[in-house]
């Protein structure tokens, strides 16, 4: 079942069989990130890609990785190392969806929502 789930599904934790099949072709390997995501690209650097390591998210891309895979940078961070600002923050991934998620004061997620009295609520005229 699982070997049926690579041939036809992208979205099942691994690449497909295609992938498999142009990166083994064309793909030079560029890098790693810290999360086991794998970096590849053409001879020519034309075409950039990803093989995510675990599920697939977009947002597990790590932002120095993110630079070079859109082509804002050329260099990948294995060759030239991307400065950091002293504000920065570790790279988190989307945490939409999970328990983690940001919810904001008075948002119905919250265990006791905030009472809004800045306002009173139209009623129709009987």
């Amino acid at each position: 079942m699982n070997f049926l789930l690579r041939i036809f599904t992208w979205w099942n934790r691994s690449q497909t069989s295609g992938i498999r099949l142009f990166t083994a072709r064309k793909g030079v390997k560029v890098g790693e990130d810290a999360e086991g995501n794998v970096y590849y690209q053409t001879a020519d650097g034309k075409r950039r890609w990803v093989i995510y390591n675990g599920e697939i998210e977009a947002s597990r891309i790590p932002p120095e990785w993110h630079g070079w895979i859109h082509f804002t940078w050329d260099e990948p961070p294995t060759k030239v190392a991307v400065a950091h600002k002293s504000w920065e923050l570790p790279h988190l991934a989307n945490r939409t969806g999970t328990d983690a998620a940001y919810v904001p004061a008075g948002s119905i997620r919250r265990d006791a929502p905030v009472e809004r009295r800045d306002y009173e609520a139209w009623q129709p005229a009987e």
